[in-house]
C-alpha cells in the first residue's frame, strides 16, 4: 500500500521556521522524484519546490519561496523535507508532498502550515 504521510505542519508567527517531513512507503522512493506542493484557500495548488530522485543536480524553487525554503530528501529514511525559513503570511497554506516518476504519481493527504501574528 503506497503512503505518503506528512508532518511537521502548525502555527508559527512571521519570522519563524518549520521542517516538514514526507514518509514514503509502498514504492521504490529512490526511483521518485519528490515535490512540494501547497495549497491556500481559494486559490490553485502551486509548485513549491522539487528535488531529483538522488536528491543531486538542480533543486527547484518557486520564486516566492526562493532564499527561504530548502527541500532535501535521505533516502536511506524513505523521507523528503522542506525547510522553511523566515515564514510570512503568505506562506499560510496546506503543504502536500508528491512523489512522481514518469506518468506515476502519489499524493499525501496535507499538513496545514498557518502564519500569523
Amino acid at each position: 500500500q503506497v503512503q505518503l504521510v506528512e508532518s511537521g505542519g502548525g502555527l508559527v508567527q512571521p519570522g519563524e521556521a518549520l521542517r516538514l517531513s514526507c514518509a514514503a512507503s509502498g514504492f521504490t522512493f529512490t526511483h521518485y522524484a519528490m515535490q512540494w506542493h501547497r495549497q491556500a484557500p481559494g486559490k490553485e495548488r502551486e509548485l513549491v519546490a522539487g528535488i531529483s530522485s538522488t536528491g543531486g543536480g538542480n533543486k527547484l524553487y518557486a520564486d516566492s519561496v526562493k532564499g527561504r525554503f530548502t527541500i532535501s530528501r535521505d533516502n536511506t529514511k524513505n523521507t523528503a523535507f522542506l525547510q522553511m525559513n523566515s515564514l510570512k503570511p503568505e506562506d499560510t497554506a496546506v503543504y502536500y508532498c508528491k512523489a512522481i516518476m514518469g506518468r506515476s504519481a502519489y499524493w499525501g493527504q496535507g499538513t496545514q502550515v498557518t502564519v500569523s501574528a
